[in-house]
């Protein structure tokens, strides 16, 4: 079974983003997109989120499917500790199942801490897991590892590679090195 995007455009005013954009994207493998800055990716990912509207085209209904997103940004919320966060997007986790994806990738003793406490490389990692621990078919990574130092990115992949096994994933990233690692099996050039 493959997710299948049909001849997506999107301009903003004069700028074309995409034209006529086609791809099948195959269910419970990783996926890479890949392009130069600014030629559409993660105007590509929001269609498919619902966060933005082709101006044509359409694309398999993802309302179906439940979505779980790795930003370019953060977003998270500074004053509340890294645990909240996270139980924000899956209110159902026990703290022990957070704590413990914590400690995997090296934020055991934060897990209490407010966020507006930690490095970006930190904050990178409470993003990266409350993506993952929320309860999804479709994982969207937007440049995910971006400011993680060599070692934290391996470690951070290593865990993003074992939670998402079996999913649908698709991942921005310029690093052919991060879709190796994570196993991607089909590549979409924009």
């Amino acid at each position: 079974m493959a997710l299948i995007i049909n001849h997506l455009s999107k301009s903003f005013g004069e700028h074309i983003v995409l034209k006529d954009f086609n791809a099948d994207i195959p269910t419970g493998q990783v996926t890479l997109l890949t392009a130069p800055s600014g030629k559409g990716k993660t105007t590509l990912l929001r269609i498919l989120m619902g966060l933005e509207t082709a101006d044509s085209g359409e694309f398999s209904d993802f309302s179906g499917l439940k979505q779980s997103a790795v930003f370019q940004e953060d977003r998270l919320c500074e004053n509340l500790s890294a645990l909240s966060n996270i139980k924000l997007a899956s209110p159902q986790l026990q703290n022990q199942i957070i704590e413990e994806a914590l400690s995997n990738v090296g934020l055991k003793e934060y897990a209490h801490c407010p966020i507006s406490e930690f490095s970006g490389g930190m904050k990178r990692r409470v993003a990266i897991l409350r993506a993952l621990l929320a309860d999804y078919d479709i994982l969207f990574l937007d440049e995910p590892f971006k400011g993680l130092d060599a070692e934290t990115k391996a470690l951070v992949m290593s865990d993003v590679k074992q939670r998402s096994q079996g999913k649908t994933v698709i991942l921005v990233t310029h690093d052919p090195t991060e879709a190796e690692i994570l196993g991607a099996v089909y590549k979409i050039e924009l």
